[in-house]
């Protein structure tokens, strides 16, 4: 007769397979997750990282979806694959196949699709390399890709394909101070936010020794799909500079903003960064007016201005997601009805060697 033992740190059981059932040993994993889950520090995000959620299969059983027809459509064989951490799933409708917080992670049979005019590099982050790790496409300001690594895998990542070259902060720092027109560096990546405070201190503060370089900007994902990564060492080294702070958040849908993201929000702009937000209009997430307009509405509320709003980049594996320019301008059209200007985002779309982004406009402007 088979044996279980099952251990935790609170508790060892040995059970044997004639006196328990498996929808009970089911269960019981199941406490055993939760109370491992329960004993992490609140706010700890390296621990809340770790325990995000890679399995497709189990993503569908949280949200109740085993039995969907969504189910048959969901592929795990993939080199970018289901990474979402467990408070962003928590944001997510359970029984809903069409969530679309849900649809911005799950990996689709349909992204193996290979379509014309689809590329592993859509907005030409190769030719705009000037050293490894560092990217030049717009007149004073450059690009670090600090990391690969990303909190949440989103499916119409335009960088899903791109392996990021290993930053060298030394030739990095030299190809800056360089340059004196230089007035602004991003740190993006991956998520710059993956990083840990220490490393990003450092080079923040080497950073600021350059004279000419005036601001130092941050495009991340974080602090809405894991609030917890906005602590106090965070803030420290952000603000700990000369350089002025701005941070570019990315939400898409209002969903994404609960109360945790709020006020995480809300202790980056009382530091006194400026935020602003960038989304990408994504079909079956929110390709509509009323969603695009509950967006800005909070955003707003949580101190943030909405920036752009990116058409899909047209990576591989992404098509899916694509939204005509037709739908797009009329949208936009909506959006200007009915919100003050400063809550409607620019339309924008990024065209690979283009020295700026190229800004969509309704036919009858000037």
């Amino acid at each position: 007769m088979e044996n279980f033992l099952i251990k935790t740190k609170f508790f060892s059981v040995s059970l044997c397979a004639s006196d328990v059932c498996i929808p009970t040993l089911q269960k019981l994993t199941m406490i055993t997750e939760t109370l491992v889950v329960k004993q992490h520090k609140q706010g700890d995000w390296p621990s809340e990282l770790r325990q995000a959620i890679h399995n497709p299969v189990h993503l569908l059983e949280l949200l109740e979806l085993s039995d969907s027809a969504l189910a048959h459509t969901v592929t795990a064989k993939q080199r970018f694959g289901l990474r979402v951490p467990r408070g962003y799933v928590a944001r997510m409708r359970k029984g809903d196949p069409n969530d679309p917080l849900l649809r911005q992670v799950l990996p689709q049979a349909e992204e193996n699709q290979r379509l014309m005019g689809f590329s592993i590099d859509p907005v030409g982050d190769v030719a705009a390399e000037k050293v490894p790790g560092l990217l030049q496409k717009y007149q004073g300001r450059v690009l670090l890709v600090t990391t690969s690594a990303c909190a949440i895998h989103c499916r119409y990542c335009f960088r899903r394909h791109y392996t990021a070259s290993q930053l060298h902060p030394p030739a990095v720092l030299d190809a800056i101070r360089a340059d004196s027109s230089i007035t602004e560096v991003i740190l993006s990546g991956g998520d710059p936010l993956s990083l840990t405070d220490s490393r990003l201190a450092e080079l923040a503060h080497s950073i600021a020794k350059i004279s000419h370089v005036q601001r130092l900007r941050l495009h991340t994902r974080l602090p809405i799909v894991l609030p917890e990564r906005v602590n106090d060492e965070l803030l420290a080294w952000l603000t700990g500079t000369r350089l002025q702070p701005v941070m570019v958040v990315h939400a898409n849908h209002a969903n994404e903003i609960d109360d945790n993201v709020n006020k995480a929000l809300q202790r980056l702009v009382g530091a006194g960064i400026t935020l602003l937000n960038q989304s990408v209009l994504l079909r079956g997430v929110n390709d509509n007016a009323p969603a695009l307009i509950a967006l800005s509405e909070a955003l707003i509320s949580s101190r943030v201005l909405p920036y752009y709003l990116h058409r899909l980049d047209r990576v591989q594996g992404a098509a899916h997601f694509e939204v005509s320019e037709e739908t797009a301008a009329q949208l936009l059209e909506q959006l200007r009805v009915a919100l003050p200007g400063y809550l409607v985002p620019k339309l924008v779309r990024e065209v690979a060697g283009m020295p700026y982004k190229c800004e969509l406009r309704m036919k009858n402007e000037f």
